[in-house]
C-alpha cells in the first residue's frame, strides 16, 4: 500500500466516526519522519478516542497497523504512527493551541477524491452543511 493509499484509508476510517477539519498534508519534501499528515478534531475526548479506534480498524482491514499510538488514554491529542502516515486527531482546543497545520504551512495539502471530500466539507465546521445552511 502506497502512503497516499494509506493516508486516505485512515482519512475515510476518521470520516466514518465524524472526524471534522480534516486535512491530508503532504510534507515528505519538509520532513523525513513521515510523507502524510492526516489531522483531525473531534467535539470530545471521546470522540477523539473512537475515531482513532475507528482509524486503526479502517487500517487493519488493509492490513496496516500502527508502529505506536500516542495520547490515547486522554484523548485530547492522539497521534498514530503508521510508520510513512501520521495522524493526529484533535480535542477541538488543543488543535486551536498546537496549530499544526501553521507549523508545517509549506506542507501541500491533498484534495481529497469523493466522496471523501463531500464527507470532510459537510464536517468542516462541527455541523453538517444543511444545518448551517438553514440558519443562514
Amino acid at each position: 500500500m502506497d502512503s497516499l493509499t494509506k493516508a486516505l484509508a485512515a482519512a475515510e476510517g476518521a470520516l466514518e466516526k465524524k472526524a471534522y477539519d480534516l486535512k491530508v498534508l503532504h510534507i515528505e519534501h519538509l520532513s523525513s519522519i513521515a510523507d502524510y499528515f492526516l489531522i483531525a478534531t473531534g467535539r470530545s475526548d471521546v470522540q477523539v478516542q473512537a475515531i482513532a479506534r475507528g482509524i486503526e480498524e479502517r487500517m487493519e482491514r488493509e492490513g496496516q497497523r500502527p508502529l505506536a499510538i500516542e495520547g490515547a488514554q486522554v484523548g485530547h491529542w492522539i497521534a498514530l504512527d503508521f510508520d510513512d502516515v501520521i495522524v493526529h486527531l484533535f480535542f477541538e482546543a488543543t488543535r486551536d493551541f498546537y496549530r499544526l497545520e501553521r507549523t508545517w504551512s509549506d506542507a501541500r495539502e491533498v484534495e481529497l477524491p469523493e466522496p471523501l471530500r463531500a464527507q470532510a466539507r459537510e464536517l468542516h465546521s462541527g455541523e453538517p452543511v444543511s444545518s448551517a445552511a438553514a440558519r443562514i
